[in-house]
């Protein structure tokens, strides 16, 4: 494939492909996608440790006069600004008669029950208790402690990104029936891409990974966005696991470096029939020297639903994938 090199200013990212390969006569990648290869990253990634903390959402969701609420690891959870805009969680049912506070407004920072006007203001009331949280600017985090079973931290293990003041995010969140390690196992196979998303991905190259010729525990890959017919964006991307629900994958070279896109894996609970449920909150956050950026940035509201709608393209596919792959796994049916 066409080298990945550092964007600069004024020098167009795009690139046109010589001689376009058919999607049946790519290499293949199954010999080098080795299952023990897998199972070894995501059995490293799920020993380092979270502090108990998940993701909730999005915290451009979180507004001032709504809350952000969801379920996580079986427990409702609502989350909203108190008073002076301090970040409060904590259950997600009226310590009363159980409404649903998702459903109830804020009002000068407390959350104020739309069942018989219960006011939360963040302190203990009538047995209800809040839970540690924090807003790292993308992602609203919240502490389950007794979910977790793990030594607490104060904050939670944010990835590191690029400065907030030049970069565009957004989220997207899809659900699937499986369990976090089947959404991160699909995300430490980097073969896959071309393959099962060629929509998206063409001249995949997984050229480095972990206990390869790099000290750090990754999956480098050197692969082409495609933009329209022969025009394609090459990058090298790097992919990491620095959390049990979470890969990173960074460019490291091409246009956007420094851009990262984290995917985060959060337990919501069973199904009515007991089956696991996931939610994938995966967050780009996008970052370039060009000079057109800052006009892409100012026009932020009309690309997010574009960025969320092209990751939303890709995780039908990737959570169909790790439905299942748990579905193999908890029938006994799992290769390996």
């Amino acid at each position: 494939m066409t080298p990945a090199v550092p964007s600069r200013r004024g020098r167009l990212p795009l690139r046109l492909r010589r001689a376009p390969v058919a999607w049946d006569r790519q290499r293949p990648t199954w010999r080098d996608a080795r299952p023990a290869v897998i199972a070894e990253a995501l059995e490293r990634a799920r020993a380092r440790p979270s502090g108990n903390w998940y993701v909730l959402g999005a915290s451009r969701a979180l507004g001032a006069a709504r809350p952000l609420a969801g379920t996580v690891a079986g427990r409702e959870v609502v989350v909203w600004r108190g008073p002076r805009g301090r970040l409060v969680a904590g259950p997600g049912a009226c310590p009363h008669l159980g409404a649903p506070l998702r459903d109830s407004p804020v009002r000068c920072g407390a959350l104020v029950c739309h069942w018989h006007g219960l006011a939360l203001r963040g302190a203990p009331l009538a047995g209800w208790r809040p839970w540690p949280a924090h807003d790292d600017g993308v992602l609203v985090w919240v502490r389950l402690d007794e979910a977790g079973g793990e030594e607490p931290t104060e904050r939670p293990p944010v990835p590191a990104r690029p400065a907030p003041p030049g970069t565009l995010t957004a989220v997207y969140t899809g659900v699937g029936t499986c369990e976090p390690e089947d959404i991160v196992a699909n995300r430490l196979d980097p073969w896959h891409g071309a393959w099962f998303h060629p929509y998206s991905f063409v001249d995949l190259t997984v050229v480095d990974t972990p206990g390869g010729r790099a000290a750090e525990d990754a999956f480098t890959v050197d692969v082409s966005f495609k933009v329209a017919g022969r025009l394609v964006v090459p990058v090298r991307a790097v992919f990491t696991a620095p959390g049990p629900r979470t890969v990173l994958m960074r460019i490291a070279e091409g246009e956007g470096a420094g851009s990262v896109v984290e995917t985060h894996a959060t337990p919501l609970g069973p199904d009515p029939l007991g089956r696991p449920r996931t939610a994938v909150v995966e967050a780009v956050v996008a970052t370039s020297d060009r000079l057109g950026f800052r006009a892409a940035r100012g026009a932020a509201p009309l690309l997010r639903p574009l960025v969320r709608a092209a990751a939303g393209r890709l995780w039908r596919d990737d959570l169909a994938y790790a439905q299942r792959r748990w579905a193999l796994r908890s029938t006994g049916r799992f290769p390996g």
